[in-house]
């Protein structure tokens, strides 16, 4: 194991992402309509579980509405029940989107999430609105509310340490007082509100590695000391798929990249299908562009290949923490890949700070 993977952190980001035909007797017929969040969400508290026994650092839930193929739309609500059945393992959010909440309400959540699990609570915060009108309309949020995030983010901070001032004499209880790390989901106009706050990253490579590279260095260059953070922070999230053999490692990976190709030409994230329902596909040339596009990027293969992979990822971003967002339909081959993951980069040795 490389020096580089040795001293990197890894952590786990779950979307709570709903199955095709796993969803209670009448699985089929729910499923089809959109339906089978019960079973997903025991999933990711099952997950957490396997996590913390493994020595993850953090367990992450996400925040999505009104998809039919996402179970998790109350992140804070999740976040209680993972740690309620764990013991250990920091958890948090990946994130709450903070231009769909008033600061206020985050606030006491996370107050309420900090004092029942002291010292296992974290903050993660992200600055999307709801990706239709429809939605955005019953969350009573536009577009342009994101572009307050900066803004959102100082009240909701000055709520904890009582600096707040966009609304005279209101306190949160009883997160004032406080202390709940924030961490900051973000790409472009985002990573500089991050480096500003003073607060944590976190990136992916959506637009490419060269795009996420330039914003870490950004990040980097603009941060600003903090309360929170001396120093800046960057967290690397990604897909991280490992098996016996090269092709078992990519077939985890295709039953998320149909349903972000799906997603791309249709506007939904559908359930999870199957690796043999997607590979029998007929898909359009636009499904199938985007359906590569997908895959492209994507850390998979035996332990061997990833670590190299792990390697390049983390020696080019410089990351302190590696957050694994993996989703498939195959949980069997999931929970494999998670372990020999941990096995790879040697989670639960003693020779990580």
């Amino acid at each position: 194991m490389s020096s580089t993977i040795a001293t990197t952190r890894f952590s786990v980001l779950d979307r709570s992402r709903i199955r095709a035909g796993h969803s209670g007797p009448q699985a089929l017929r729910d499923t089809a309509a959109g339906h089978g969040g019960p079973q997903a969400l025991r999933d990711t508290v099952a997950l957490a579980r396997e996590a913390e026994r493994l020595g993850y650092h953090r367990f992450w839930v996400s925040e999505h509405h009104s998809v039919p193929g996402v179970a998790g739309s109350a992140p804070a609500v999740l976040a209680a029940a993972v740690a309620s059945a764990t013991s250990s393992i920091r958890v948090g959010t990946g994130g709450v989107m903070l231009p769909n909440h008033q600061p206020l309400v985050v606030a006491e959540q996370f107050g309420v999430l900090e004092s029942l699990f002291p010292g296992r609570i974290d903050m993660g915060l992200g600055r999307s609105v709801g990706f239709t009108d429809g939605i955005r309309k019953a969350l009573g949020r536009g577009k342009e509310d994101a572009d307050d995030f900066g803004a959102q983010l100082a009240e909701l901070l000055g709520y904890f340490d009582g600096s707040q001032r966009a609304h005279p004499q209101v306190h949160a209880r009883p997160a004032e007082g406080l202390t709940v790390p924030a961490f900051v989901l973000a790409t472009g106009k985002g990573a500089r509100v991050a480096a500003e706050a003073g607060l944590p990253l976190v990136i992916a490579n959506v637009r490419g590695e060269d795009a996420m590279l330039r914003a870490i260095d950004g990040y980097r260059a603009s941060f600003r000391p903090s309360a929170q953070r001396e120093h800046p922070y960057v967290i690397v999230s990604g897909t991280v798929a490992l098996a016996e053999t090269t092709e078992e490692a990519r077939r985890i990976l295709l039953p998320e990249a149909w349903s972000t190709a799906y997603s791309r030409t249709r506007g939904e994230f559908p359930p999870l299908t199957p690796a043999e329902d997607v590979l029998s596909r007929t898909m359009t040339d636009r499904e199938r562009t985007l359906f590569d596009e997908a895959l492209r990027g994507q850390v998979y293969g035996t332990e061997d290949e990833v670590a190299d992979a792990l390697e390049k990822v983390i020696g080019h971003s410089g990351a302190d923490e590696f957050l694994v967002t993996t989703s498939t339909y195959d949980r069997a081959a999931l929970l494999d890949s998670y372990r020999r993951l941990a096995r790879l980069v040697g989670l639960g040795e003693d020779h990580r700070a």
